[in-house]
């Protein structure tokens, strides 16, 4: 696993800290361990695969859809930073 940048120098974790570990876990199946893990995991591949698709057809994801599910995935790794630590 890559160490954390951010937790390494400022001691601090990052709103991604996690999604590594997080897509271990769902790639061996235990999907409530890894949402446990990183609850933001399943927005961020889904938004990673909207970007995906863009760039493969620009006319099948328009650049609102894009932004609208960088909000969302954005919303869920706040969330879930807030969950992890209080």
């Amino acid at each position: 696993m890559f160490p954390c940048f951010s937790k390494t120098l400022f001691g601090v974790e990052c709103l991604g800290c996690g999604f590594q570990r997080s897509l271990v876990l769902l790639l061996r199946g235990d999907f409530t361990a890894s949402f446990q893990m990183y609850p933001a995991l399943f927005t961020s591949l889904l938004f990673l695969g909207f970007i995906g698709f863009h760039f493969i057809n620009r006319r099948l994801f328009s650049q609102k859809l894009i932004l609208t599910m960088a909000l969302i995935n954005v919303i869920f790794m706040i969330a879930g930073y807030i969950y992890k630590h209080y």
